[in-house]
């Protein structure tokens, strides 16, 4: 995702999260694809494909309303991709064929009833547009549910901090908790 291929770490997420850990995560998941190139081309030898790898997270604070764009290839493997988020139901108010366009495809959103879930099928050689409001705190995983994909790195976190409110945090972990 966005050219980052996920490495799972060797801690929880969560626990490094509450003990403040940083070895072995980052929280600069890029906003974009560092390295845009045609996705749905059928010439990869000629792309830039070249992705990160490692753990990083977007961290973002409690309530942000997001909009995800997922962006399925035409190359390697071409299949579609069950994208799942953890944590969180969301809206898919768009998908399509070929590239995302973002000068034209948000028009065609269907902002008025849009279905309700917690996994999409990005078609192959699509994309599906998902909106959420992240209002559960806590670290979650996105994935594809195709196991062999998810251990290709086909995934990601992200971490919705702590609300104002005490309903709206998570318990910290029992002082006797064992380490992960």
């Amino acid at each position: 995702m966005n050219n980052q291929s996920f490495i799972r770490p060797s801690r929880s997420i969560l626990e490094t999260y509450y003990k403040k850990l940083r070895a072995g995560l980052s929280l600069n998941f890029p906003e974009k694809p560092p390295h845009e190139f045609n996705y749905t081309g059928v010439n990869p030898v000629s792309e830039n494909m070249n992705t990160e790898f490692g753990t990083k997270l977007v961290k973002v604070p409690y309530g942000t309303r997001l909009e995800i764009v997922l962006q399925d290839t035409n190359f390697l493997n071409p299949e579609n991709h069950p994208i799942h988020v953890h944590g969180h139901n969301f809206f898919v108010v768009g998908s399509g064929f070929g590239n995302f366009d973002s000068s034209k495809d948000p028009s065609y959103y269907n902002l008025v009833d849009p279905p309700e879930r917690n996994t999409v099928a990005v078609p192959m050689g699509g994309w599906a547009a998902i909106r959420l409001n992240a209002d559960n705190p806590g670290v979650w995983f996105i994935h594809c549910h195709l196991e062999e994909h998810t251990t290709w790195g086909l995934a990601m976190g992200f971490i919705v901090e702590n609300g104002p409110k005490p309903s709206q945090c998570v318990l910290p972990p029992p002082s006797d908790l064992p380490s992960c």
